[in-house]
């Protein structure tokens, strides 16, 4: 009976640690941006950074979506191949659908549909 116990609390001690782990499928709104230029000055957003937010992309650098609660990191399809299907959707206002996770105070949206904003 108490191994049976110990046993049933350990998967729920388990459980609990994963919960905030686990996906939630979520669409966020925001604008996609080079994670590496904003992150060194904030004010790198928007048209007049366009053409360098591209060429970052294009190299593969970390994309991510600036959103009111913070900036999502890209991953999944869209960040493959050097971020080949997000090169239309840079330094624009999006919709993105997909999983989002948090660890360590990083968001990270797995996209698996995204549109310009309507």
């Amino acid at each position: 009976m108490k191994k049976m116990l110990a046993c049933t609390m350990a998967i729920a001690f388990v459980a609990a640690l994963a919960a905030p782990m686990l996906a939630a499928e979520k669409t966020v709104k925001g604008e996609v941006i080079d994670v590496k230029c904003y992150t060194s000055d904030n004010s790198q957003v928007g048209k007049d950074h366009e053409q360098c937010a591209l060429s970052c992309a294009k190299r593969g650098n970390q994309m991510g979506i600036l959103t009111s609660d913070g900036v999502y990191l890209i991953a999944g399809d869209y960040a493959k191949e050097n971020n080949k299907k997000l090169i239309e959707f840079v330094a624009k206002q999006v919709e993105a659908k997909g999983e989002v996770m948090e660890h360590d105070g990083k968001k990270t949206i797995t996209v698996t549909a995204m549109m310009v904003a309507k």
